[in-house]
């Protein structure tokens, strides 16, 4: 009779490889779900910590909407390198563009934005209404709906000659405070990469504790001084840090 222990012994053997080779691959299939969902997960995170007002890299402007004070400034979707920016032209001009969009500042209370400038205004007095003007500036607005009185806003500005961090009620309204973030021309053509902890400004310049907003806008104007003014922007959002 022939003996069938070597059969059965490598029929065991061969179970036993199949066994442990399904293990592997169950457990690879394992660790790539699990890498997976991990990936997914930090994307969720990134996405629940910042929030877009725009786009403009993307091309699009959708959500804007125009307010003229003197005349229309231009603003068109450009290319500048490899990437698409907002560019605003004014020729003795104020209108400004702004997008209404409730942002919580307790999740996300910092804005980040990027800007350049062809150059600064030059002798204007920027605390006058005679010299009111800015190649670029970007407005949180919080409104006060039925109760105007109470909206506030702070221009955030590339102010001609006023120092760095300085800060002074607009020209025309004390319900606006402006904030020089940039000053001067030494960067004029450069592109600069700006953060501001919204929240804490507004508790620094007007004494209160602001958990939203309701709008962000842009400007760039010369209609005070005169002359011609050309800035541009890139995308704008709000982050936890």
């Amino acid at each position: 009779m022939l003996d069938d222990s070597p059969l059965r012994a490598t029929e065991i053997v061969v179970r036993h490889l199949s066994g442990e080779l399904k293990m592997k691959c169950l457990s690879v299939v394992c660790c790539g779900l699990l890498v997976a969902a991990m990936t997914l997960l930090s994307v969720v995170q990134v996405a629940a910590s910042e929030r877009h007002v725009t786009r403009f890299s993307e091309g699009s402007m959708q959500g804007w909407q125009e307010k003229s004070f003197v005349g229309h400034t231009s603003y068109q979707l450009l290319s500048d390198g490899d990437r698409q920016v907002l560019e605003a032209t004014a020729n003795a001009t104020a209108s400004g563009i702004y997008r209404e969009i409730d942002i919580d500042l307790n999740k996300t209370p910092y804005l980040n934005w990027s800007w350049w400038i062809e150059d600064t205004l030059h002798g204007n007095d920027e605390k006058s209404k005679s010299g009111d003007d800015y190649p670029v500036r970007i407005y949180v607005v919080v409104s006060g709906g039925f109760f105007f009185w109470r909206t506030r806003a702070i221009n955030y500005v590339w102010s001609s000659r006023e120092p760095i961090d300085s800060h002074w009620p607009n020209a025309f309204t004390s319900r606006a405070m402006m904030v020089a973030v940039r000053s001067g021309g030494g960067q004029r053509g450069q592109w600069v990469t700006e953060k501001r902890n919204v929240r804490d400004d507004f508790m620094r310049l007007f004494g209160e504790e602001i958990d939203h907003i309701d709008a962000v806008a842009i400007m760039s104007d010369s209609d005070n001084r005169g002359g011609q003014v050309r800035g541009r922007y890139g995308d704008i959002f709000f982050s936890a840090q």
